[in-house]
């Protein structure tokens, strides 16, 4: 039977847990149901397609998931395009969110937690206000974008401002349910339907490769996940190479990879135009580099101007996506060079620019 375990000590946690509470180590869901095809419902345009394959019980959606996948030629480099910012708040953190708060609502929660720069707080707002939740969302004083800060009051979410943003929300987590996108095991799980839609979407068949803007690495570890769940079902032959894409400015996961180290790197935080992934200390950060060494994948940075010049490019096109959704874009004449023309490659898209448009 599936259930939540701590990766040390290997005892089951509770339902509201978002860490191990006797030895503090990370969660994860354990023993998930056998990835079958004939489970899918074929008729649900939403992740809940996959609902027979996910321990956690619909109670509340707003649409989340089977994004679009489109084919790409930007200046002679073929991609496929997962269109992660068109779920319903604009970021593919609604996957994660509305599994993890339908496993927590459950526990008949009244009031959730966060810490967040923007995409995270407005989806945790978004869906505690569906389901009946208070939603209070801890954001740096000094890097959080106004747009998003009011993204996420639109959905009646309470900001709370901090410049000491680990002390205060770990004193918090002692007494109220933390929600959080970067601890909590159901997050994590919800990400996973993203690798089912690219296998779907590509006619039942992986990718060579799959690249996303790594900060916290929700996305990037539940796509692994995903296509292990598929290869261990017999499904696929092989697990896609996955590139973890990050800013020059704050790259811990590429500097350990570079090094060959396991954990990241304690780093001093430059300066990025990517506000989605300015994680310094990235919770899952052993569990990145190892899903990157098993699949034989790739660690890459890409500078500021790099990425404004990816965003531009693709707005050009047509797709509206802010500046960290263009960060693994950027880096596609790396990927090439790596990889050569003839890869397959998706891309993942992961958040909209319309959150940060000003008049």
């Amino acid at each position: 039977m599936a259930r939540i375990t701590c990766n040390i000590c290997k005892m089951t946690a509770q339902s509201t847990n978002w860490r191990c509470g006797d030895c503090g180590g990370l969660l994860d869901w354990k023993a998930l149901p056998t990835f079958d095809p004939a489970r899918i419902v074929t008729e649900d345009f939403s992740l809940w397609r996959y609902r027979a394959l996910l321990p956690v019980q619909r109670r509340f959606s707003l649409g989340e998931g089977m994004t679009p996948l489109v084919q790409l030629n930007l200046a002679g480099a073929r991609f496929h395009a997962k269109l992660e910012y068109l779920n319903p708040t604009g970021s593919f953190k609604d996957r994660g969110v509305a599994v993890m708060l339908n496993h927590l609502a459950g526990a008949g929660l009244a009031a959730v937690m966060d810490n967040s720069s923007g995409n995270a707080g407005a989806s945790l707002a978004a869906y505690a206000a569906l389901a009946g939740m208070r939603a209070t969302i801890y954001v740096p004083k000094t890097s959080a974008v106004e747009s998003k800060k009011a993204h996420i009051r639109a959905y009646g979410g309470e900001i709370i401002e901090s410049a000491d943003l680990p002390a205060q929300i770990y004193a918090a987590a002692k007494s109220r349910t933390y929600a959080s996108h970067a601890w909590n095991p159901s997050f994590v799980l919800g990400q996973q339907t993203a690798a089912w839609e690219i296998w779907e979407q590509l006619g039942r068949r992986a990718p060579d490769a799959v690249a996303a803007p790594v900060g916290h690495g929700g996305l990037f570890l539940g796509m692994v996940r995903g296509f292990r769940g598929l290869h261990a079902a017999g499904l696929i032959a092989a697990i896609p190479c996955m590139i973890a894409v990050q800013s020059a400015g704050v790259d811990p996961i590429v500097r350990a990879w570079e090094a060959g180290a396991d954990t990241p790197p304690t780093i001093v935080r430059g300066d990025s135009v990517a506000d989605g992934i300015l994680v310094d200390e990235p919770v899952r950060g052993r569990q990145i580099l190892r899903a990157i060494a098993d699949s034989g994948g790739l660690a890459l940075r890409v500078d500021n101007d790099d990425i404004l010049d990816a965003q531009q490019r693709m707005h050009s096109r047509g797709f509206m996506i802010e500046a960290t959704s263009a960060v693994p874009v950027a880096a596609l004449p790396q990927i090439r060079e790596r990889m050569g023309d003839a890869a397959e490659l998706v891309i993942a898209l992961t958040g909209s620019g319309l959150k940060s448009l000003s008049g």
